[in-house]
């Protein structure tokens, strides 16, 4: 969704239930009217003129579909919009126990059963992945709007501001913001849902006869979004906020049967939505000039967030059944004001200052030097001082290769620019050069990293060894490099052959030319692989004592097949881990088995956080359910001031706390343990590696 969308969206969802009113609600075939027709009030007299037929155009009706259906059509569109920089509002209106929680955050008991907040969570860190030319910096706040007081949810948190800081709403040059609302920078999906979570847990419901777990407050989760290019030299960049509002629902107390604080706070909740009506009306009559939005503290907050620049959807949620037919239409009615509310979305686009100075910096400073070399070469009447195009820098790409093939002497520069674009090729051309040399390097050696005592070998000294002033170089242990060659040793390969030992087996002699005399060395033909001091080192060398038959067997087998026909790659690969790659392959076994127990831990210790979840839910709700028993039965005040509790409610309150405390501590722990998987996984793959890359090379000797 971007600035093709002319007004608001509006999408109705129905709750489920089995006592559907299907002669009173009626949808079109394409799902954008739905009809509700009532019947008149026969107690009137002869003449009545009671409207009993209304009909409302909405963007999509979505009945009995699951959870990822709806997400698909509210906020698919318009989350993936936030990366370009567009700022969106999904909002859930609708009357008590209508489903707008539901909708909104989802329930915990099966994966599928996510709302909005969390898939749109997960979508926007998929995008991060798959943007690998951008830089993407995600926050997260989440607000509690309760008897027209704000409140952090997340302020219980330890890098979170004290709860004494006083919260205001304020505006500026950027927008809307609550000043002394916690702003929290997430890196992963985890972060975000463990913020989620928290604040979750510290929300305020109560239960009545519509509804057992109502929520006695507004609630707004931001998402903030700050996209930015990798490229250092880029000014630009994109800000945008997601708005997740999760609005308490409205209440007739005849119905609800409400009385004390409940009552009290369903008032503050009818006079709330009260102002958020009429700022939608104002909002979508254009020749209003003033729009009431500091009537309350809901309309205040959302300012910039609902019409004009924002993508803003509404979620208008009703309840199908006939008893509920008069909050249906309330809902129906305003859901079809705000849609007439204008909205023409434009990305926040801005300037990094610093970035911006930097920049005209040097471009002054260029300009100044193309002026200094105009002046030198003043006879050079025809001088450009534009930036070079796409042309231009081919032209002087392909004089570089000229040049350094020799097919040209000279290049012709004229300018400034065109000289540094010329040092640039060059840059390029070299490191393109190096990059090749390398690459030939590597198809042809094998690079062993020496300073790795499980992969590097010391090779077996065989034949004649050279005095010391006439040896080429020493082996450095820290590098790949071998020294500086005399310039009285010069060597000078001649010719290989192959000559036979007192055993029977063949030896490589290369014959090699020393300081002006021929002599003949051999070559190793067998490389073995430091033995690493452990506690199963004497297990291991009866294991290889037991095994001598087999390997000599083997040997035998490979001997003759050498004769006749190449050998299978499998075979050779046995024969490979028994010998030369017998210390790699232990490695990798035991890195498999490590990797296997951290995945077990991982596995059982997500459950156990899943099982905390559930308990943290129980007992809140079983406290809930003790605070409205004592609201009913009356309270009692001690000297303090502070209510006096039972015993069960305060056993309650230290179980809540005692696994929230667990519910972090396992959460830590699991984020750790995810951090040893991968590393793990990372040592796995590369012992892999290693001994592919030795038995490649052992494969092409043999």
């Amino acid at each position: 969704m971007g600035s093709k969308n002319s007004g608001v969206k509006v999408l109705v969802r129905v709750r489920t239930t089995a006592n559907f009113a299907k002669d009173m609600i009626e949808f079109s075939p394409g799902n954008e009217t739905i009809k509700i027709h009532t019947s008149r009030d026969q107690r009137k007299e002869v003449v009545n003129n009671q409207h009993c037929d209304w009909s409302f155009k909405v963007d999509g009706i979505l009945h009995d579909v699951p959870q990822d259906v709806v997400y698909n059509a509210v906020a698919k569109n318009v989350v993936s919009s936030t990366i370009n920089g567009f700022s969106s509002t999904i909002m859930c209106y609708g009357q008590t126990g209508a489903g707008k929680t539901y909708t909104m955050t989802g329930a915990t008991e099966k994966y599928s059963f996510r709302g909005i907040i969390p898939r749109a969570i997960q979508q926007i860190f998929k995008e991060v992945e798959e943007q690998a030319d951008l830089a993407l910096t995600v926050y997260v706040s989440y607000l509690e709007i309760y008897n027209e007081t704000l409140f952090d949810l997340l302020s219980s948190l330890p890098d979170s501001p004290t709860s004494d800081t006083h919260m205001t709403i304020v505006e500026d040059s950027h927008g809307m913001h609550i000043r002394g609302l916690s702003i929290h920078l997430v890196s992963t999906e985890e972060d975000a849902l463990n913020y989620l979570f928290e604040g979750e847990t510290n929300r305020i419901i109560a239960s009545h006869t519509m509804n057992k777990n109502s929520s006695r407050s507004h609630c707004i989760f931001t998402v903030y979004v700050e996209t930015r290019q990798k490229e250092a030299s880029e000014v630009k960049y994109l800000t945008s906020k997601l708005n997740l509002v999760d609005l308490a629902g409205s209440e007739r107390l005849g119905k609800t049967r409400s009385e004390g604080q409940v009552m009290r706070e369903a008032m503050y909740i009818n006079k709330s939505l009260s102002f958020l009506e009429q700022t939608i009306i104002a909002l979508a009559d254009p020749k209003r000039e003033h729009i009431p939005f500091r009537q309350s503290k809901l309309t205040h907050a959302l300012k910039d967030s609902i019409g004009g620049t924002c993508n803003t959807i509404l979620v208008a949620n009703i309840y199908g059944e006939a008893t509920q037919i008069e909050e249906t239409l309330s809902t129906l009615r305003f859901a079809s004001r705000m849609k007439c509310i204008p909205a023409e979305p434009v990305p926040n686009v801005h300037s990094d200052p610093m970035k911006l100075i930097q920049m005209l910096q040097k471009e002054i400073q260029l300009l100044q030097d193309e002026l200094a070399m105009h002046n030198i070469l003043a006879n050079r009447r025809q001088v450009s001082y534009e930036i070079l195009t796409a042309n231009q820098i081919r032209e002087i790409k392909a004089q570089v290769c000229r040049y350094l093939d020799g097919t040209l002497d000279e290049i012709n520069i004229t300018n400034l620019r065109q000289l540094r674009e010329s040092f640039a090729q060059f840059k390029i051309i070299l490191q393109q050069r190096e990059l090749e040399v390398e690459t030939t390097i590597r198809k042809k050696y094998i690079l062993i990293d020496k300073m790795d005592k499980a992969t590097s070998y010391i090779p077996e000294t065989i034949g004649l060894e050279v005095p010391e002033e006439t040896q080429v170089g020493e082996v450095s242990r820290e590098g790949f490099g071998i020294g500086v060659a005399p310039t009285s040793a010069k060597v000078k390969r001649l010719k290989t052959k192959k000559s036979k030992d007192p055993t029977g087996s063949f030896i490589k002699k290369e014959r090699t030319s020393i300081s002006g005399k021929d002599v003949e060395l051999p070559l190793p033909v067998k490389e073995t692989l430091p033995v690493v001091p452990t506690k199963d080192t004497a297990q291991r060398e009866q294991e290889v004592v037991s095994t001598d038959s087999v390997q000599s067997e083997l040997a035998i087998k490979l001997e003759e097949t050498r004769s006749s026909t190449p050998p299978q790659k499998a075979a050779m690969f046995d024969v490979f881990k028994m010998e030369k790659g017998r210390e790699i392959n232990r490695i990798l076994i035991e890195n498999k088995s490590i990797l296997s127990e951290k995945r077990k831990s991982l596995k059982e210790l997500t459950e156990r956080i899943n099982n905390t979840k559930e308990e943290i839910d129980v007992t809140n709700r079983a406290l809930n359910v003790k605070k409205q028993e004592r609201q009913d039965q009356g309270e009692y005040i001690n000297e303090q001031g502070d209510p006096v509790i039972d015993e069960d409610e305060f056993n309650l309150i230290m179980q809540l706390k005692d696994l929230k405390h667990h519910y972090r501590l396992d959460f830590d722990t699991l984020r750790d343990l995810r951090v040893e998987l991968q590393y793990c996984q990372r040592l796995v793959d590369q012992c892999r590696l290693r001994l592919l890359t030795a038995l490649h090379a052992w494969f092409q000797q043999a």
